[in-house]
């Protein structure tokens, strides 16, 4: 077991993605082309959405979200630290100032009532994520959006087949975003598509990303300097291929879960997986565990390092927005977020994908409860 890495993710592809993209890499066009137009319309399909479209990255997709809402210099826009900081990077790219709200402590999304009380008269929007897999709390949150006449933005980028209220994620943002690199189930190598029921506004997420052949002497669509932003069509095919067999990719992968979820039980002290009551369906995006208030960040990173000797690929599920470097310039210092910095500082994630084998989960679990044992604050972790 020792000899072979368990890595954090292993990208569940089948024959027929890579017959899809063969067949592209064949052809005589690589480029963005009729691949691309069939990828966003049978994801807009999936979703019941009238448009998607696809872009190059998690981080261009809400940098354009972003500029075809015209936000941009003194603007707000609330948005949570816990988070994916490359896709919450565009928000400055924009020129726009984020306001870091903090997340719930059991689900981990943004907090809607948290995010009140930082609305001012500059805020122009709100993006909150579908944490690791679980659903935003998307009612509230869109009734605070609604009284202050602001814009919702959906990252569900971590959480693709959950489901709040009944209805999938990505339904719920005026534009939500999927980033399809690794460790998503969607794996396309790169790339990101965009959703939205707003015609006009898809209209100039599609100008501002990419312009076609034949539109190269067009001087109407000239006022908009595109970013070349548009996905290829290797990566359409894949995510398309992936895309046709989703439901069995999630399924492959809550059988892992239910493995994960058996021998994480063993452990004294440990907790259920959360799931809050609005939640019919959560599909994590990682198998993450949070270690017991007596564990500091240190001893956290102690035990992923321990995993890593064991050949475990291990790693601290996120380091808050608010805390690096790049923020810093904005005021933001440690004991501003209380739950996000509690959270983020004991949580582990584990490998999780479908190629795991129910012995490897246990050899994973075991480390782990060893691990905690060696930094010497016994084994009372929950999930």
């Amino acid at each position: 077991m020792k000899t072979t890495l368990l890595p954090l993710n292993d990208p569940d592809l089948a024959q027929s993605d890579l017959d899809a993209v063969t067949e592209i890499l064949v052809s005589q066009r690589l480029s963005m082309g009729s691949v691309v137009d069939a990828f966003e319309e049978e994801f807009a399909r999936y979703l019941g959405r009238k448009h998607a479209i696809a872009v190059s990255s998690g981080t261009i997709g809400l940098l354009l979200i972003l500029k075809a809402i015209g936000i941009g210099s003194g603007d707000e826009v609330i948005a949570p630290a816990y988070s994916f900081r490359e896709t919450t990077h565009a928000i400055t790219l924009s020129g726009a100032r984020p306001v870091f709200a903090d997340i719930d402590y059991w689900a981990g999304t943004l907090d809607a009532q948290k995010a009140r009380k930082l609305v001012t008269e500059r805020t122009r929007a709100i993006i909150a994520s579908n944490a690791n897999g679980h659903p935003a709390p998307w009612e509230p949150l869109r009734g605070l959006a609604d009284e202050h006449s602001l814009a919702v933005i959906e990252d569900s980028t971590e959480a693709i087949g959950s489901v709040y209220k009944g209805a999938l994620v990505g339904t719920f943002g005026d534009c939500s975003i999927f980033d399809f690199s690794q460790p998503g189930v969607l794996a396309c190598g790169e790339g990101a598509i965009i959703v939205t029921d707003d015609d006009e506004r898809a209209s100039m997420l599609r100008r501002l990303r990419s312009r076609k052949i034949e539109e190269r002497s067009s001087v109407v669509l000239g006022a908009w300097p595109p970013l070349q932003a548009g996905l290829s069509d290797i990566a359409a095919a894949l995510g398309l291929a992936q895309l046709r067999r989703l439901e069995l990719l999630l399924a492959r992968r809550k059988r892992v879960e239910r493995w994960f979820l058996d021998y994480v039980r063993s452990f004294e002290g440990i907790k259920d997986p959360y799931v809050a009551p609005e939640v019919q369906q959560c599909h994590w995006f990682l198998y993450v565990v949070h270690l017991g208030t007596r564990f500091s960040r240190s001893s956290r990173d102690a035990i992923v390092d321990d995993l890593r000797t064991e050949r475990i690929e291990g790693c601290a599920y996120a380091q808050p927005l608010h805390l690096q470097r790049h923020y810093f310039d904005l005021g933001y210092r440690r004991g501003d977020l209380f739950v996000t910095e509690k959270v983020a500082d004991r949580a582990v994630a584990l490998p999780f994908h479908a190629h795991l084998t129910e012995e490897q989960v246990a050899f994973i679990v075991g480390t782990m409860k060893d691990a905690s044992i060696n930094v010497g604050a016994g084994t009372a972790i929950y999930l």
